[in-house]
């Protein structure tokens, strides 16, 4: 089973407003409903393509309701923690040909007792089991806040463990020998203080992370394509599928998930995996919503295409 966990999740309204302009009235040309959080996204998109995963994390008032509401509808499971007080915030995503823009709400505040709760849900994950750690951590709880949970798990019986947050809390949590890392471009470029140009330097640098602890290391490159190491020893390296980019929210999220199902049946297919994240990481990048499995489907198959006309 895949549980993951979203510690500040989201209802994200998307519009898009063709050309937005500062200071004056914008009417949407679309809007979408959904929701929202690193986790989250991971559980929805792992859901279309078949695959059971838990969701984790914490929920406060309407908008919380709201969120298990549209789970529900999505088929995703959820274990959710209430909180008392607050609401679980909302995110507004604002497309438009000149770029894109978010406002972040802040969401509830939660406790270290409240933490301590979600702790008690997965320490005892066995060693079959897949842990997706995504996003920041909220200011109101502990900054060490996936440091204890991973140091919760330690002491059972060691279920592997993903994590897709930035900066100096990646690095820190490297020696607990993550599973999985997947890192963007700018992450990597802040974590060694560096301009990183093109796929070969990409996964130079991959390669420094995995020798701090990580296991695979993933990189997601945005429209230069994506990097893979592994811990046998491969290195993969693919130029992004073309197409009209949408809206890049999520994305990162919806790779993870694709890499997760390229695993599903073969723990040693990382090939598959590389090649199933990139196409749904595109199919995100390429819709108003998160990756679907017809999308994603077509876009393996152009890959393989395109990999077999390199290898010529």
């Amino acid at each position: 089973m895949i549980y993951t966990v979203t510690l500040n999740p989201s209802l994200d309204y998307v519009v898009s407003v063709g050309d937005f302009k500062e200071r004056s009235l914008n009417r949407t040309d679309r809007e979408v409903i959904m929701p929202g959080g690193k986790g989250i996204n991971v559980s929805i998109v792992l859901k279309r393509f078949g695959v059971k995963s838990t969701a984790l994390g914490f929920l406060a008032g309407f908008t919380g309701e709201e969120i298990r509401r549209r789970l529900k509808n999505e088929g995703v499971a959820n274990d959710f923690i209430d909180l008392k007080g607050g609401c679980s915030r909302i995110n507004v995503k604002v497309l438009a040909n000149n770029g894109e823009t978010e406002i972040n709400g802040q969401g509830p505040s939660m406790s270290v007792k409240e933490l301590d709760l979600l702790i008690d849900k997965i320490r005892d994950l066995p060693a079959t089991d897949t842990l997706v750690l995504s996003g920041s951590i909220p200011a109101s709880m502990p900054r060490d806040s996936y440091r204890r949970i991973l140091d919760a798990l330690s002491g059972g019986n060691g279920c592997r463990t993903v994590l897709d947050t930035g900066g100096a809390f990646l690095r820190e949590l490297l020696p607990y020998r993550p599973f999985l890392i997947k890192p963007n471009k700018e992450e990597l470029q802040e974590l060694f203080r560096v301009k990183i140009n093109g796929r070969d330097e990409a996964l130079k640098y991959a390669k420094e992370l995995q020798k701090a602890g990580a296991r695979n290391v993933l990189v997601s490159l945005g429209g230069e394509g994506a990097v893979l190491v592994t811990e046998t020893g491969e290195e993969y390296s693919m130029a992004a599928p073309e197409g009209n980019v949408v809206n890049t929210v999520g994305s990162g999220d919806s790779m993870v998930a694709g890499f997760l199902t390229g695993l599903s049946g073969d723990e040693t297919n990382y090939h598959r995996a590389f090649l199933m994240g990139i196409a749904a990481g595109s199919a995100s990048a390429f819709s108003m919503g998160t990756a679907d499995r017809i999308r994603t489907e077509a876009l393996l198959m152009g890959l393989r295409e395109q990999e077999e006309k390199e290898n010529e």
